[in-house]
Order: C-alpha cells, then structure tokens, then sequence
C-alpha cells in the first residue's frame, strides 16, 4: 500500500495512472502529489497522510464531476472513474431494494459457503500432498493374497524387502500398540505405534527435540525407549522439555523418553498413534514370525525409481520368496502403491459424491440469482431505453448491470464465508473417525482464494447473461413500458433456468432418497447379536502385577464377578475383541481332515477368546452343540465354537461338531458348537468366519479385553456404577472405551450416514431453491401478465381457468426438469456405487417417491401465484391500462 518514506502510495498512483483518461491524468495526479508533499506530511505525519491519498484516489470520478475543468479535459472517460462510479451507483441500486438484494446476497452465501465448506475438507484429503518431503516417493508395500486382495507383512518379510531391494532409500515397519502411562496423575491408556527404527526417516520427518531411533534402539536387548508426540507431551507431561533422555512408566515398564515430534507431523497411517516405540525383533520366532503377518510397511523410494520399476523389482523378489518358503506364501506376490493413494482410497468414492452434490447446489443457487437478476431486468428496460436515448452505449449499461451482479455476488461470499467457517466446524464434528488428515481441514488462504475465485465467476458468468437480455430490447419498445410484458427472450430464459433448477435438485433428491434406502437396508441387516440393553468397556491391563497370564485372567474374572453383582446387570463376561468396534484380530486356521497342501493357503478367522458367558450375553444364538461353560478352562480338554459360515467353508456338507483345528502350534482344539454368523467389521461386509476359544485356554493373555454386560433397563445408566465395580477391584487400571451395542452398530456405518447427512442437507436446500425458482417465475409471469389476465377474466374465463392455466405452466416446467433430472440421476448415481448397499441405482421407488415429492413441492410453490392471478380484478386492470 506503501511507498517510500516521503512519497505518496505506490499502489494508489499505479492505479491513477493506469485508469485515469490521459488528458486529466497530469492535472489530477499533479494537484494530488503537491497537496500530499506540501500539505498533509508536514499536518498530519506519513500514515494519516497517506490515508487521505487513498480517500482522494477512491472518490476521484466525484471530484472530476465537480471540477469543470478536469470534466472539461477528461471528457468523463477515465476507466477509473467510470468503474467507482459504477460501483457507486450499485451500491444505491442495491440499498435501494433491501429485499431482493438479501435474498439474493442469502441464496449466493448458501451455495458459495456450502462449496467452500466443503472445498476446505476435500483439498487437504484429495488434492494437497501428504505432508512430508517429496511425498510422492512413499510408498505401501503389501502381500498379495490368490484373490487379489491386501495383506500385512510378517517380519522377515519386510527384513528380506529391505535387505534385497535396490529401489528404496528407507524402510519401516509399523505394527500396533497401546500402553498406560503411570506415575504422574491418573493411570491413562494411550494409543501408540511399535516401528522399526527408520520409520520417522522414511517420512522425512526428525523429532523437534531429542533425537530419532538408530538401529541399536531396534535390537532386542536394547532399552526400551519411546518418542511422544507433541500433543501428548504438552498435555500429560506439561511440555517438560528436562523430560527427555529419562524414564517414564508405560504399563509399569520404564521407557526412557529420547524425543518429541513436531507440532506440525501428521501421522496418516496412525491418526490416533500419539507415541513410538522400537519393534525390537530378531529371528523368526513369534511375533516375529514370516507367517505372522501383522505388520505394515512402508518405504520412501530413491530419487529417479517410479512407481512402475519397483512393482517389477517385488514381483521378482516375491517369487524368489515363494521359493524359498513355498509353506509361507499364498503366491500373491508383493505389491506397491503410492501412500496418497492408500490412504484416500477408502473416502474418496464418498468425497468425490460430496463434492458433486454441492456442485449442483451452487449451480442451483446461480440459476435462483440469475433469475432474479432477469426479473430485475425486465422491470428495468424503460430506464435502459431512455439511458440509450441519451447517448449511453450497449457496452456501458452492459458493464454497469456486470457491476451490479460482482458487488451482489461479493456481499454473498461475505456471507459465504461465514457459512463455510461455521460449516467446516460442522464437517469436522460430524465426520467419521477414519477420515485421513482430519486435523489439516480447516479455512485457510488456499480456501479464502477458491471462495474468492468462486465468488468472482459467480458475479461474471451468471450475470453477463441477465445484463445482456437486459440491453437487447429496443429503444420504442423499453419506452414504452405500459404493457409491462416480458419479452419472449427473457421468459424462455427464465424458464430454462427453473427447468435446469428441477433437474439438478431432483439429482440430489434422488441420490439422498438411494443412500437413505441405503442405510435403511444395511440397519436391517441381522448384526447376529443382540445389541438391546448392552454396553461394553474395554479395560487395560497395566503395572508388573500382570506381567503372568495368571494374574491377567485372575484379575478380568474378579471384574465380571463384581459387575454381575451390580443391581440391574443381568450378565457379563469378557471378550478380546467386540463385533463392530473396529476390533481386528485374525488367526489362521488348520483343519485336522482338511489340510491344505500349503500352510499359508489356509483358512483365516476373527479370533475370539472369551470367558464364559459371552455368546449368551451377546444373544449369539447357538445353531449346534453346545457353547462354553464354566468347565472348559485351565487343565481341561481344548475346545473351540465356531461360525456358522466357518463351519460352511472348511466343512462344507460335513458335521464340524468333534472336529479338531489348530492356530499355529501343536495344540489341537475340538469343535463342540456352531453359532450364528456376526457382523465383525460393518453391518454391510459378507458374514465374517470367527471362532470363539476359552480366554484362558489360549497361548497368551491379552492386556486388553472387552467386558459385555447386558441389563434389565437402559444401559447408558449403568455406567457410573460399572465403572465402580471394576476399580473395586483395582483403582489403578484403566478404562478406555463405554459404549452401548446400539451406538456402535451406528458408528460402524459412520462413513454411509456421513455422506447422507451431507446429501440430505444439499438436497433440501436444492429442493427450497427450485421451489423458490418456480415460484419466482410464476409470480413474475403473473405481475407481467396481469392486463391479459384481466382480458381473459372480461372474456368470460372463470377463476378455475385462471388457477389451472397458472399451475399448468408450472408443472409443465417441472414436468420437463422431472424429466432432464432422472436421466441425469440414472447417469450420476455411478458415483454413489460404493456408497450403496441393497439398493440399484436405478432403484424404482426411489425415483417415483422422489418424483412424487418435487411434484408436490413444485404444486405448493405454484398455489400462491395462481391464487392471485385468479383473484385479478379485470374492471381495475382494464381502467388502469
């Protein structure tokens, strides 16, 4: 805005200089630049001075007015004081019609904020790189079953790919983790990640301080150290920078603390993940087995390797590997693919359909605008005539109308930008857990130019046409205004543009009404549980206590016991893992009488070790044999239930009932039952293979588990008093989750109901708009119109004629837009694929209930225009024309 020290504003004597007509330009800049020299720095200093230069600048077409001589020499036709006149006389205009410059301003700040709102979620996911260095060479390595499908790495896996690749520069290893942070305040279960030691390097990524793992942290005897994130230090350890390089207790063990990342890192294979500790593998022992397949990989490429040549190199590699090891293989091959593309791969269908949808709101909104802009036109004509009369140019009333439509379009995305702020907060709450870069959505510079850049198209695009009909009507027929009639040009415009407002919101109508049949079919989906009256709470097991399994299955049957003696419990038992809570935990599974050839090929099952009394909790029905019971422990035969679609695949046509499986080791377990199929990952995946095993039957116990409890009444308020009882038993143990069976079979599908809140909100928008559209015409047409009217009612046509010729037109409107928008529907509803569930996108009562509704939308916006055509008086009309 500046200039030098002692100079006028740069900025301003560019624009002077720049739009000014020449002949006025030397004058006015001169007596300027003397005035500001000579008078207003040595009055009022350097920043009040310069502030009056700007005032001067901004209303110079008024002083050129005002000086005849500068008008003289000017011959008023500077660009500059032609366009702030202009704009003056927009915002008169405008002040002028409070009304229709809110309405309008308020259906422009809808579609803009709604747009922007969801610009700002979808940059930072789709189209922002991840935020490392050269993001584009990270990459996912991945097993490949027979089918084609992913799969995690065992650990000499990823050490064979790292030593035997030539293509990456690093390598890491990720696997799971979760730890209680004690010592300091209340024990807190916290999230974290086990890595191998080049894990932050391969994202390129250093702690801020301490410093980062060496190979030496990986070893198995080395100490155990642990890197927190920023966010954890700050809150739990109050940002003690003296903290690192010394112990902190995790679980009872202590961890020396060697550094803190940056505020700034983004971890996107573990959002959650808030601190890092080394794998600390060696050799091929459990977990550290080349069939334990429950790590991940990732590695960063070398400079100049694509994506393509590395795939080449792993195909290689993974035959090799499948040689070598033909027993540990499923001959899938090893796979790559770009970290981006991983993890967007899941949101983007529902995304992509997102940003669609609020496409088409914002082309609705223009087309309201638009027709109002239009509307406005036609009642203006008389003053575009007699301003052509007098000399002004088609170009000129063009550019004043274009004036017009900017300033309205920018008072809109003023408005706009607060709906997008509010509708960003609104996006952030209401989205699911697993959105990738969650924390990076938000309205930044990028967004406030894409809402600027939007609003400024919006102002040109959907206002030259307006301007244009405007200005076409010639100058005997704009001055004669007493007919007061449309031109043909102008109604067939406006009534294009409700046809296209009808067609796009019965789009996201019918996209709304797929994904609502959508959620409708996937709730009625058998769970194979019943989730009324339960709650679970997922417990952790922390300190050297436990360090014995003994101790650990001791510790979770003193906890059922104590909750089962809480007034209004009717059952409890544990579990290692909850159907629907984003639990995963699968074991391979070997039939004694069906063995496959290759150990590797071998069937795999959610893995359920379970005290007694689960499946009855849960209401998993029993479909044959027996469940587990009080005598099938410690010391007694090992014995297994298993899944009625389990029980299908490995023993097809068979009784599985006295059959034996094994999990990896010598130890053989009998079948004694078959129960119900349950929906482990989502109501909408293909019924899950399970098994469910004896807690304390099983190799090792977890220091996680789950407690069910089923009560008489609510269970949400049971809570306060579970929680009670189980740290009746131990204080010090945490609690990490309480949840009600309800709230997660609802949360399971939290992606689908995310992508129908936003469908359902844009659809009734589009759905008001439309109405308003038609309305708009119908109302404008019957204002237009009302000398005919009152000819055709002197004539001898009765109000009914009147009110159905007035709907007639509007539903022929909508009848035609119905028509554009199922064929648009058909088309479009590819996007929403993935989304759906039990449900064509075709599907027939969708589309007709959907159809039905606009009809009667539309009919309610005809009423009020035909009521008052049919109450036109034609003595009055008649006598007034």
């Amino acid at each position: 805005m500046s200039g030098g020290d002692e100079g006028p504003p740069r900025l301003a004597m560019w624009l002077l200089e720049r739009f000014l007509a020449g002949d006025v330009r030397e004058a006015f800049i001169g007596d300027l630049e003397e005035v500001f020299r000579e008078t207003m720095l040595a009055a009022r200093g350097t920043r009040a001075a310069r502030l009056w230069f700007w005032r001067e600048v901004l209303s110079a077409p008024l002083t050129v007015r005002r000086d005849p001589a500068l008008q003289t020499a000017s011959g008023g036709d500077g660009m500059l004081m032609n366009l702030l006149a202009d704009v003056r006389y927009a915002l008169r205009l405008l002040a002028r019609r409070p009304a229709f410059t809110a309405l309008a301003a308020f259906t422009l700040a809808l579609g803009i904020g709604a747009t922007t709102a969801i610009f700002s979620a979808v940059k930072p996911i789709l189209f922002e790189p991840l935020p490392y260095p050269h993001p584009g060479r990270v990459m996912m390595v991945w097993e490949m079953d027979q089918d084609g499908g992913k799969s995690n790495l065992g650990f000499p896996t990823y050490r064979d790919i790292t030593k035997q690749s030539t293509s990456f520069e690093t390598t890491a290893a990720i696997g799971g983790w979760s730890a209680t942070i004690t010592g300091r305040g209340e024990p807190e279960s916290v999230n974290g990640q086990r890595v191998s030691y080049g894990f932050f390097r391969t994202f390129g990524v250093a702690p801020a301080l301490g410093r980062d793992f060496v190979s030496a942290d990986d070893a198995t005897s080395a100490e155990r150290v642990v890197i927190l994130s920023d966010a954890l230090w700050r809150r739990r350890f109050a940002g003690d920078a003296s903290l690192v390089g010394k112990p902190i207790s995790l679980a009872g063990v202590p961890y020396t603390l060697i550094g803190v990342m940056p505020k700034s890192f983004e971890n996107v294979l573990g959002p959650q993940a808030q601190m890092w500790t080394t794998l600390r593998y060696e050799g091929e022992v459990a977990p550290a087995c080349r069939t334990c397949r429950h790590l991940r990989m990732v590695a960063r490429l070398r400079p100049g390797v694509d994506e393509a040549s590395v795939n080449a190199e792993l195909s290689l590699l993974g035959r090799n590997l499948d040689r070598a090891y033909p027993n540990d293989y499923a001959k899938g091959g090893l796979h790559v693919v770009a970290l981006h593309d991983e993890v967007t791969s899941s949101v983007r269908p529902a995304l992509l359909a997102v940003l669609g949808a609020v496409g088409l709101v914002l082309l609705i909104a223009c087309a309201n605008v638009m027709n109002l802009l239009l509307a406005r036109g036609v009642q203006r004509q008389g003053e575009f005539a007699i301003r052509a009369a007098l000399g002004a140019s088609r170009v000129r009333v063009v550019r004043q109308l274009l004036t017009e439509s900017v300033l309205l379009s920018l008072v809109g995305g003023v408005l706009g930008l607060g709906v997008a702020v509010a509708g960003v907060r609104a996006l952030v709450w209401l989205s699911p857990a697993g959105l990738p870069r969650l924390t990076a959505i938000k309205v930044d510079a990028h967004v406030l130019l894409f809402a600027l850049a939007v609003t400024s198209l919006v102002g040109i695009l959907f206002g030259l046409l307006p301007a244009l009909h405007a200005t076409r009507s010639n100058l005997h027929h704009g001055i004669n205004l007493a007919s007061r009639r449309t031109t043909g040009s102008a109604r067939f415009t406006r009534t294009t543009l409700v046809i296209g407002e009808v067609a796009l919101a019965l789009m996201l109508l019918i996209g709304s009404g797929l994904l609502i049949r959508s959620m409708q079919r996937v709730f009625a989906v058998a769970s194979g549980f019943d989730a009324g009256h339960v709650v679970a709470v997922q417990i952790r097991t922390a300190g050297k206590t436990f360090n014995e399994d003994s101790a650990v299955w001791r510790f979770y049957d003193q906890v059922v016991q104590s909750v089962r003696a809480v007034p209004g419990v009717q059952s409890a038992a544990v579990t290692t893992q909850l159907p629907l809570s984003g639990d995963f935990d699968q074991q391979g599974v070997r039939s004694e009488s069906h063995p496959r050839a290759n150990p590797a090929e071998d069937p795999s099952a959610f893995r359920y070790a379970v005290s007694p009394g689960y499946l009855e909790t849960m209401g998993i029905r029993l479909r044959r044999g027996r469940l587990l019971n009080q005598q099938d422990g410690i010391g007694k035969p090992f014995v297994i239930v298993i899944s009625e679609s389990f029980a299908r695949r490995v023993w097809p046509g068979e009784d599985p009932i006295g059959q034996r499986v094994q999990f990896g080791s010598d130890t053989w377990y009998t079948i004694v039952g078959v129960v119900a199929d349950v929906k482990q990952t989502s109501l909408s995946a293909p019924e899950s293979d399970a098994f469910y095993v004896p807690a304390d039957q099983w190799s090792y116990a977890s220091n996680a588990m789950t407690l069910v409890v089923r009560t008489n009444g609510d269970p949400a308020l049971l809570s306060g008093a579970l929680r009670k009882a189980i740290w009746s038993v131990d204080k010090d143990q945490p609690i990490v989750r309480v949840a009600t069976m309800d709230e997660l079979r609802v949360v399971s599908e939290a992606q689908r109901r995310f992508a129908l809140i936003l469908f359902e909100c844009f659809a009734g928008i589009a759905a008001l708009l439309a109405a308003a559209g038609i309305y708009g015409v119908l109302a404008g047409s019957v204002a237009e119109r009302v000398r005919e009217i009152g000819v055709r009612s002197a004539l001898g046509a009765s109000r009914s004629d009147i009110l159905s010729m007035i709907v007639r037109e509007g539903l022929g409107m909508t009848l035609i837009g119905v028509v554009i928008g199922i064929i648009g529907a058909m088309v479009s509803s590819r996007v929403l694929a993935g989304l759906l569930f039990g449900v064509s996108g075709l599907d027939a009562v969708t589309y007709g209930s959907v159809t039905v509704l606009l009809g009667v939308i539309a009919l309610i916006a005809c009423a009020i225009p035909a009521w008052r055509a049919a109450r036109v008086d034609p003595a009055v009309t008649l006598r007034a024309d």
